[in-house]
């Protein structure tokens, strides 16, 4: 097995773990840190699909543009990240709950 394929392996779960979390977690920070997961399996397998493309044939390593896309990505995930918790933390703090149930 290649290391290509065990990557593609591992972000198939992660993608796997990550819609399991959002449909069966209750909790927001739970279902953030699943869609967390979830951004991550797939920038994961962007990677190994821009890494088995034409570059290794030419032997160039993977496509500049694929991996431009995915750090960009990581940033814009981990800013819309933060921006969750901190609506999570007002909702907190507003509501002293974490749910976003109307009955209560």
């Amino acid at each position: 097995m290649s290391s290509v394929t065990l990557f593609g392996l591992c972000g198939a779960a992660l993608v796997g773990l990550g819609l399991f979390g959002l449909i069966v977690q209750p909790g927001v920070l739970r279902k953030i840190l699943a869609f967390n997961l979830l951004g991550s399996g797939v920038l994961l397998l962007f990677g190994v699909i821009a890494r088995r493309g034409g570059g290794v044939v030419a032997g160039n390593g993977s496509d500049p543009v694929a991996q431009a896309l995915i750090i960009t990505a990581l940033v814009v995930a981990f800013a819309a990240t933060v921006l969750a918790v901190a609506l999570l933390r007002r909702l907190v703090q507003e509501t002293g709950r974490d749910s976003l149930d109307s009955d209560g």
